[in-house]
């Protein structure tokens, strides 16, 4: 039986993200095409562009372990998006849809920026520098990403749906 390890733990969780950053990649189409508003459908497409970049430094992460490339099914991710396909289907044609689509989205950032913190934090405990660096591209983005869907809630999304 393989060890269980920090390093065990690291591929783990890289093969959870990995799984989750596909199936973001399939949702983002959909949320874009449901979104009423062209700011919050722009930071969808734009994310969706940044995601297939996200989806290739994970791949070069596995690269450099020496790793295929695989996703584990990640049940956490797929109720997150669950979750967003009902609020797209509950809310449809209605003022407070993209405030749902908004709420949704921030729930897969959040999620996202967890997993990497904690992958950037292993990466730099088992000393692997150029992983540390693909992850912390990644977060910078997720980050930023975050910040911008905020900003789309509180300028102007929120208060259309109220």
């Amino acid at each position: 039986m393989p060890e269980k390890d920090l390093s065990a733990l690291f591929l783990d969780t890289l093969k959870d993200i990995y799984y989750a950053e596909k199936q973001i990649l399939k949702a983002l189409p959909g949320m874009a095409k449901a979104a009423e508003s062209d700011d919050l459908r722009a930071a969808f497409e734009k994310h969706h562009d940044e995601t297939e970049g996200q989806i290739e430094r994970l791949e070069q992460i596995f690269d450099l372990m020496g790793k295929p490339a695989r996703g584990k099914k990640c049940d956490a991710i797929e109720g997150i998006l669950e979750e967003g396909k009902e609020i797209m289907e509950e809310y449809a044609d209605t003022p407070a849809l993209d405030a749902g689509l908004l709420s949704a989205a921030q729930a897969v950032e959040h999620y996202e920026i967890a997993r990497y913190g904690t992958l950037k934090a292993w990466a730099t405990k088992l000393s692997m520098k150029d992983a540390v660096k693909l992850i912390d591209q990644t977060l910078a983005e997720e980050k930023k990403t975050d910040e911008t869907l905020t900003k789309l809630a509180v300028s102007a999304i929120n208060a259309e749906a109220a």
